[in-house]
């Protein structure tokens, strides 16, 4: 992804935690000194609102209009009251007068409400917080990764967990005004696993709901998922892709379901380099591919250009099945695109197809238990959703 303008690593929500980071995160982030969280949170900009006006062209006058505001950083504005030549510009965004400003405060603030309270094994979750904070466009576009040590999916033969939580952010363009939804990180790898649950987005529109309950609902659907995420990879190790008996290499697959060539090529080479072997690998080695070349070279900016890649490696872990019938009509477009000529050619496609379509049926007698475990996760986040 594009380098954040800043980063800021926080431990723990408050000053009256003594929350360390896991080693597996210290040693991928150096000498970090991380922060509270709730110090960081209330270091981030903010947003008033102030007036605008325009510059009527026949009299030059500026006339204040009430139609829209603007959104000023207030520290920002008041720097430069005091010197014009202030390199920072105050202003974010000029909306209409139904835009509504939430401030990181607003949102994050009931947050640490919750992680006191809330524990895991008896501990509240605000000892056992962690993450990172980044921001963009002057601070007026922020996300960030917030972790709960203890709270995992271990594999065996691994040392370093999957920890569980929930990336986050917010911007004050007109977009998302906060987003929030389930998340996860590979310590073994660093890998990041992205939209684990639904994404919830609240717009900069309308009432802002209450977000303490917002923040108990939420917590509880990542648990949920903390519960499952082990059996969906037990799942997917059992569904092995023998690319020796398929018309397409590794770094083909990943074209087919729709990475582009810089990313399919990571990707295959992450997945070959961890798969007992280079032509039979599983569909969660294939997966761990995916999240490997999004996390480490993924060229674009977080938000709508990554969640679209997000759902296709996501694919591949939770749902095998759609993943091959994507792979199988990419391949069958391909090869109406090329325009095949002659008897050979045709027998050469339909063989192709074939080879895939026996793929599809092997994964029948698993597709069911696959359908089972989501639909009863589903069940369960809208229980945890009131």
């Amino acid at each position: 992804m594009k380098d954040p303008e800043s980063r800021t690593i926080f431990a723990g929500v408050d000053g009256r935690t003594d929350t360390e980071l896991p080693e597996w995160y210290r040693e991928r982030h150096g000498n970090a000194d991380p922060v509270t969280f709730a110090e960081a949170v209330r270091d981030l900009p903010q947003a008033v609102e102030t007036t605008v006006a325009y510059q009527n062209p026949y009299t030059d006058e500026w006339v204040e209009t009430e139609r829209f505001n603007a959104l000023v950083e207030p520290s920002r504005a008041r720097e430069q009251a005091r010197d014009e030549d202030a390199e920072t510009d105050p202003l974010f965004h000029v909306p209409t007068d139904s835009y509504s400003i939430i401030n990181p405060v607003d949102v994050y603030g009931p947050l640490e409400e919750v992680l006191r309270e809330e524990t895991i094994d008896g501990t509240p979750l605000g000892e056992v917080m962690f993450g990172e904070i980044r921001r963009y466009r002057g601070g007026g576009e922020v996300h960030m990764d917030i972790m709960f040590d203890g709270l995992e999916v271990r594999l065996p033969g691994r040392s370093d967990p999957i920890t569980m939580g929930v990336t986050s952010g917010y911007d004050f363009f007109g977009e998302h005004a906060v987003y929030v939804e389930g998340f996860a990180q590979d310590g073994y790898c660093s890998n990041t696993m992205r939209s684990l649950t639904d994404k919830e987005v609240i717009k900069h529109v309308g009432d802002v709901r209450n977000f303490r309950t917002w923040w108990e609902e939420l917590l509880a659907q990542v648990e949920l998922v903390a519960d499952d995420l082990f059996e969906f990879i037990r799942d997917a190790q059992d569904i092995e892709l023998d690319f020796s008996e398929l018309p397409f290499t590794v770094t083909e697959f990943y074209t087919l379901l729709g990475f582009p060539d810089y990313l399919a090529e990571r990707a295959a080479g992450d997945a070959e380099a961890n798969a007992a072997s280079p032509f039979e690998i599983d569909m969660w080695t294939l997966h761990s591919g995916a999240t490997y070349a999004l996390t480490h070279f993924f060229q674009g900016k977080e938000g709508a250009s990554l969640d679209q890649y997000v759902r296709i490696a996501n694919d591949i872990l939770f749902n095998p099945e759609g993943t091959i019938e994507r792979v199988e009509q990419a391949y069958e477009q391909q090869l109406e695109a090329d325009g095949a000529d002659g008897s050979q050619a045709s027998l050469a496609g339909e063989r192709a197809l074939a080879s895939i379509e026996r793929v599809s049926d092997d994964l029948q007698e698993k597709v069911e238990q696959f359908e089972e475990r989501e639909d009863a996760l589903r069940e369960r986040f809208q229980e945890a959703m009131g």
